[in-house]
């Protein structure tokens, strides 16, 4: 009898209790669905839808990145740039937006298309987010998402910070006054910081409980310099980088995670050609070797967002991976630059972010009233890092006030 009253006493405050952090997950670059709805007066070609009478995934719909229709995706999320503005702006006809702001399932799948959901390479946040079900979180209440058009960088996100703000202090009320966990990944982790760095200390003291970084950017990465160049093919074989490069190079998120030269040397060669060499301070030549002046424009636009990395003000929990080949220089071949895909120099990281750009947090170590705690997950691919068990569990830790 005692035994069984002692069970149902822990039974009881499990569930009246609830979980003891509510969290908020921000997506990184390409972390979050994106839908467009189209009333377009030309298209590249035949193939291209130029109406249509709702919203429509855009991204990712794998349907998007076959041959031919490529070309739709293509025009449809390049951004054009208004250089007197210092702003971007959607393709005429095209309107782009996330949805379920505050809901999960804009984050947890990349492909919002349930037949596509037996290929682990498309979830996103679903494992954090199943573990998290599984404790007796709710979807939508104590996890939530924090979608936001990751083709854009902060100087352009003001809509979505006024909307972050308002969700986590909503969160925080409808969790019982819990501060909140922010659990951020890659571009998630420098958007997030720069939110952090313009709120009042009181206000952050109230609101957040810790800001939890997987895979952070702080610093940029070389591989970003590859989709400004040659084009990225996204690791999908049949795409070809040339015509995604379009896209690539006219977001200002590519170039707010450019390398910066408070993480990279001005003696230190990213781009290698045959006529010259770039580093962090050759910006401005390399777009111009490459003509295409608006990418600097960009840079100009976005560099000192977070340059000097100041402390967010919070508790930190960094976490990453290393010991995965990454990018850590670009050698185009003779006559091949920028239009032919490089030879990638690798050096230590994620596979994406470089590790001296991952390991950025550090910086904020005795910089802040609050702990900086770090742990690195050795093999952990950037994006494969959130299906990793021991990635569930540190959060879980963190939120449930053992760490």
């Amino acid at each position: 009898m005692k035994a069984t009253f002692i069970f149902l006493s822990i039974f009881i405050v499990c569930c009246v209790a609830g979980p003891r952090y509510p969290v908020i997950l921000v997506p990184g670059d390409g972390g979050s669905q994106l839908e467009a709805k189209l009333n377009k007066t030309t298209a590249p070609h035949y193939l291209c839808q130029k109406h249509t009478s709702s919203y429509e995934s855009i991204w990712l719909n794998l349907e998007e990145l076959l041959p031919e229709v490529i070309d739709c995706f293509v025009d449809n999320m390049r951004l054009r740039y208004d250089k007197d503005k210092h702003s971007t702006y959607n393709a005429p006809g095209v309107d782009l937006k996330t949805h379920d702001f505050g809901g999960t399932s804009a984050v947890e799948w990349l492909d919002p298309n349930p037949v596509t959901h037996i290929s682990s390479s498309i979830q996103y946040f679903f494992p954090i987010v199943k573990d998290l079900v599984s404790l007796g979180y709710v979807r939508g209440k104590s996890v939530r998402g924090a979608p936001f058009d990751f083709r854009k960088a902060p100087n352009e996100l003001g809509e979505f910070y006024e909307n972050y703000k308002k969700l986590i202090e909503e969160t925080y009320r409808i969790n019982n006054n819990s501060k909140v966990a922010l659990v951020a990944h890659s571009m998630g982790n420098p958007v997030t910081l720069y939110f952090l760095n313009k709120q009042p200390q009181e206000w952050k003291d109230q609101y957040i409980q810790s800001f939890i970084t997987i895979a952070g950017v702080w610093g940029g990465a070389v591989k970003t310099l590859r989709l400004m160049s040659s084009g990225d093919d996204l690791g999908v074989v049949i795409v070809n980088p040339l015509k995604v490069r379009p896209e690539q190079r006219a977001m200002p998120s590519t170039a707010f995670l450019m390398p910066t030269d408070q993480f990279w040397q001005p003696s230190e060669v990213l781009v290698q050609t045959e006529k010259r060499n770039y580093t962090v301070m050759d910006y401005k030549d390399f777009f111009n070797d490459m003509n295409y002046t608006d990418g600097y424009n960009l840079r100009l636009d976005t560099e000192k967002l977070i340059h000097e990395v100041t402390p967010p003000g919070v508790p930190v929990h960094c976490l990453h991976g290393l010991g995965v080949h990454t990018p850590a220089a670009l050698v185009f071949p003779p006559g091949g630059f920028p239009d032919t895909y490089p030879k990638t120099v690798v050096g230590d990281g994620d596979g994406t972010v470089n590790k001296r750009s991952l390991l950025g947090c550090l910086r904020w170590s005795g910089k802040q009233k609050y702990p900086v705690k770090h742990k690195v997950f050795k093999g952990a691919e950037h994006m494969s890092i959130l299906s990793l068990p021991e990635i569930s569990k540190y959060i879980v830790s963190v939120i449930t006030g053992k760490r």
